[in-house]
């Protein structure tokens, strides 16, 4: 089985059991059910993804945090309120669906310690968060001072199998 089938399959599962299609039987397909969210990994490399993930899994991890100049670069819309996402791990495989609930752009200066420890990720502080994203960030061709663009983000597990 491909990648993309793997995620067709993952779609189409989860789609029910979240109860997505919960309205079918009165106005038809909805668009949350219709259109397969994005399937993405978080970090910049397999062995992150999976870290990543696993805090997302465990519970630890309900916000992320990207550079406003990649979706630009990209041409990708920046996720909004309400928007689903099939996570995957490292080997591409999905294995949850999330949807967010908060999304702000804020400077890289102004990232708050809420949002640091809602990220799940080292020690949960601030400190820390900003050193792991300056890095990352870093890796990521950007110069970063306080006033670079962040896109914050807060989500819920939506289902997982």
């Amino acid at each position: 089985m491909t990648e993309d089938d793997a995620i067709e399959r993952f779609w189409a599962d989860a789609k029910v059991r979240a109860n997505l299609n919960r309205l079918r039987a009165y106005t038809g397909p909805n668009a949350s059910e219709s259109l397969r969210p994005p399937a993405w990994a978080f970090g910049d490399s397999p062995e992150l993804a999976d870290e990543l993930l696993q805090l997302v899994l465990s519970g630890t991890k309900t916000a992320t945090a990207g550079a406003l100049a990649d979706y630009q670069a990209e041409d990708e819309p920046l996720p909004t309120v309400g928007s689903l996402s099939i996570v995957t791990d490292g080997a591409g495989r999905p294995r949850v669906l999330i949807q967010t609930t908060v999304v702000e752009t804020v400077p890289f200066g102004e990232v708050d310690a809420e949002h640091a420890r809602l990220e799940g990720e080292g020690d949960l502080s601030l400190a820390s968060w900003r050193e792991a994203h300056l890095d990352f960030f870093t890796r990521g061709g950007h110069q970063v001072t306080d006033d670079f663009p962040v896109v914050t983000e807060r989500f819920q597990i939506v289902w997982q199998p």
